[in-house]
């Protein structure tokens, strides 16, 4: 019905990559069961560059364009909705000549046979820039355009009317000023790709977003929760701060863990936890230096942050309603800080009204030679960063 293969006799000269079935259970914010999925998945990781694919891209729009634009759709008091595509990759056509092998569970094929794709299927290489490519040339068309600052952004600004679009892989987020514009591209994607209509934005990416008349705030309880169970420390006593502000780590050649695979596991689910809870930024971005030979002290120090989340799952992040718009930001440096480098750590924060939407710490690349230099080259990184917000 797709027609996303044809069932071919198998090219002497062609391996086919294999495939198989994935079977996932959606989950609704709560925890409950939305429903059951099955999906053919081809096995991309055999593919051969310059063979099979050429190009890939993948349309993953940046966490703080999210937040600005969350922040810009409350302040305004903008109409804010989220659409899900069904099946995206399967609309994207596939300009190489790929063959797979017959799927599990598909009769009346023989062995000498294969399935020469004409659509991509999730877990090709190439899947999500044939994705994007039909998507974004259908919205050129429609007229919008994309942003300087990030290509998975999209902007129409006609006359008052004002409408951003953004896109992460088949999760699209619309929001703006006119309702019948945003009805109208509804309309028009839903046409050309089946789309889900799933109204007010509530939960994006394991975000959960509440809306109220004093703003829209963002948290990931959920995903707190779930980590807090998997690792057994539902029970545990909570930390009143993330980190032990006299605690300095470094390398250290004693205590290494036995399965530094977890301690990694562990950090990256933090890293993720960052995009709504700045106040472990700091702690997160310190304890993922240690990646390579984690110690036992550095676990203990990532049990503190756990420790600290059990106290407060649900803490994220607010945006008001009643702001101005301007921007403002704030750096900072701490000069020569760190034990095994003596480079200094910087950090800055920008906010759009009260709305915290940016925040990093980083150590910097070079030695600074005293406090001065250390604060003026954060000065320099923060200020990159806010031309970064200019292009918005």
């Amino acid at each position: 019905m797709n027609q996303t293969w044809d069932i071919v006799q198998t090219p002497s000269h062609v391996r086919p990559i294999g495939c198989k079935w994935v079977y996932k259970i959606k989950r609704l914010p709560n925890g409950s069961i939305e429903r059951h999925k099955a999906r053919l998945v081809a096995k991309g990781y055999t593919q051969i560059e310059g063979i099979d694919y050429f190009e890939t891209f993948s349309p993953i729009v940046k966490m703080t364009i999210v937040r600005v634009v969350l922040a810009l759709a409350s302040i305004n008091r903008w109409h804010l909705h989220q659409l899900d595509v069904s099946n995206a990759f399967l609309h994207g056509d596939l300009r190489e000549d790929v063959y797979m092998e017959i799927p599990p569970g598909l009769l009346g094929c023989t062995s000498s046979q294969s399935c020469k794709l004409k659509k991509s299927l999730y877990g090709l290489k190439q899947s999500n820039r044939q994705w994007y490519e039909k998507l974004s040339n259908l919205l050129l068309i429609c007229g919008y355009s994309h942003a300087h600052v990030d290509h998975s952004l999209l902007i129409k600004a006609h006359n008052s009317e004002f409408i951003v679009l953004i896109v992460y892989v088949d999760d699209i987020v619309l929001t703006g000023n006119s309702l019948a514009e945003i009805e109208r591209i509804k309309h028009i994607l839903h046409a050309n790709f089946h789309i889900k209509d799933l109204g007010k934005l509530k939960y994006f990416l394991g975000i959960e977003v509440a809306h109220s008349d004093k703003g829209i705030s963002l948290c990931q309880r959920k995903y707190c929760l779930d980590l807090l169970k998997d690792l057994g420390m539902l029970g545990c006593k909570p930390s009143s701060t993330p980190m032990d502000s006299s605690l300095r780590l470094h390398y250290d050649s004693f205590g290494f863990l036995d399965d530094p695979l977890s301690y990694r596991r562990l950090v990256g689910r933090l890293v993720y936890l960052t995009s709504t809870c700045p106040d472990i930024a700091f702690a997160t971005r310190q304890l993922s230096q240690f990646m390579s030979k984690p110690t036992k002290a550095h676990h203990a120090a990532v049990v503190r942050v756990l420790r600290y989340l059990k106290g407060c799952p649900g803490k994220g992040s607010l945006f008001p309603r009643t702001c101005s718009p301007y921007l403002l930001g704030f750096s900072d440096a701490d000069w020569a800080i760190c034990i095994d480098s003596r480079r200094s750590i910087t950090g800055y924060c920008f906010f759009i009204g009260n709305s915290l939407v940016s925040w990093k710490t980083k150590k910097q690349t070079t030695v600074s030679h005293s406090s001065s230099e250390a604060e003026y080259r954060e000065l320099a990184f923060a200020t990159l960063n806010y031309n970064g917000f200019l292009t918005f």
